[in-house]
């Protein structure tokens, strides 16, 4: 069963339950998918990320501007994507992956940085925030 079949099934759960909030979510998250599902695209995890980076970052905008009851409903929303989504991958298993992608590469200075990203990414596979990924690599490459 895809993402979109199961959102679709999750939103007609929660229009029977009467869950407004939810409901909006959702139809969101649905229109998101199908609309690049229509323009070709069949990631989607990829649509997933980009609409709880979405959040992430309205959810910060709200807060710097005093808005917390709006920050605090963006940051539900975000984590209503979130059970979509894989889990994230702990500091452990992402310090596993950047060593072997820096190894892989054979990069071994900050300026190889570039090197070793698309390798690291790859394997993380959207389970980690790309910030995140980057500040590994430049700590395994002495650049932190």
């Amino acid at each position: 069963m895809s993402i979109t079949d199961n959102v679709k099934s999750d939103l007609t759960t929660a229009m029977k339950a009467g869950e407004k909030e939810r409901v909006g979510t959702l139809r969101l998250l649905l229109s998101e998918l199908q609309k690049a599902a229509k323009e070709g695209s069949s990631d989607e995890l990829a649509v997933l990320r980009r609409e709880r980076k979405r959040r992430g970052e309205a959810e910060r905008a709200f807060r710097d501007g005093g808005r917390t009851d709006l920050a605090d409903g963006e940051a539900r929303e975000a984590e209503l994507i979130d059970a979509y989504l894989p889990p994230e991958l702990d500091d452990a298993q992402l310090h596993e992956i950047v060593a072997r992608a820096v190894a892989q590469s054979g990069a071994s200075s900050p300026a190889e940085l570039g090197k070793v990203m698309p390798l690291a990414m790859a394997e993380v596979a959207g389970r980690a925030d790309g910030r995140r990924v980057s500040e590994q690599v430049r700590e395994a490459l002495g650049t932190a």
